[in-house]
């Protein structure tokens, strides 16, 4: 079968079936690289290249106990630029508080011992409004403990992060992290 185009006889062109399919599945491989390529500059031009690690650990049944800490390794290669880190945390409308201690350890690099220092994150106005932001029933918040922070050496650092309310466990939070990154 032959399928004929143009404008008139004597400027007509013949196509046979098969080569008209091949013609159509090459503009559709065609379609396919170009949206494959498209995507990747899309998912590789999205990173964050002053991030170092940027994790969140999912807190079992949303019942954050005391001895279930938050581990993160985060390895720095210039201690010669600061670093803005930041405590990631997640709770449903269901946390009955207003903000939320917690206990960030950090040992490595210089450091002989493990230090401990106690952060405080509000997480409501004196009004009753969450200030994080919100996606359903939950509510999330980044919040910055540590800026332009100078690590002492090159190496690996380890931060653990522990809930430090009254309540053992601390119900409704979801997710507990870490961000670390350079500063600009």
């Amino acid at each position: 079968m032959e399928i004929l185009f143009g404008m008139d006889n004597s400027n007509k062109k013949r196509y046979s079936m098969g080569s008209l399919f091949i013609g159509i599945r090459t503009a559709t491989h065609k379609a396919w690289l170009i949206l494959a390529i498209t995507a990747f500059a899309l998912l590789t031009g999205c990173t964050d290249p002053n991030r170092i690690i940027d994790e969140n650990t999912s807190i079992v049944n949303h019942n954050w106990s005391y001895g279930n800490k938050v581990k993160y390794n985060v390895d720095i290669q210039d201690p010669s630029v600061g670093y803005n880190l930041y405590l990631n945390v997640r709770v449903t409308a269901n946390y009955k508080y207003s903000n939320m201690f917690v206990l960030v350890y950090q040992s490595g690099g210089a450091f002989k011992k493990t230090t401990a220092t106690r952060y405080e994150i509000k997480l409501a106005s004196p009004t009753g409004e969450w200030l994080g932001k919100g996606s359903g029933s939950m509510y999330s918040y980044q919040v910055s403990f540590k800026t332009n922070y100078h690590f002492s050496a090159k190496g690996k650092y380890h931060f653990e992060i522990e809930q430090n309310m009254r309540d053992n466990p601390l119900r409704a939070v979801s997710d507990v992290g870490l961000r670390v990154e350079k500063a600009e």
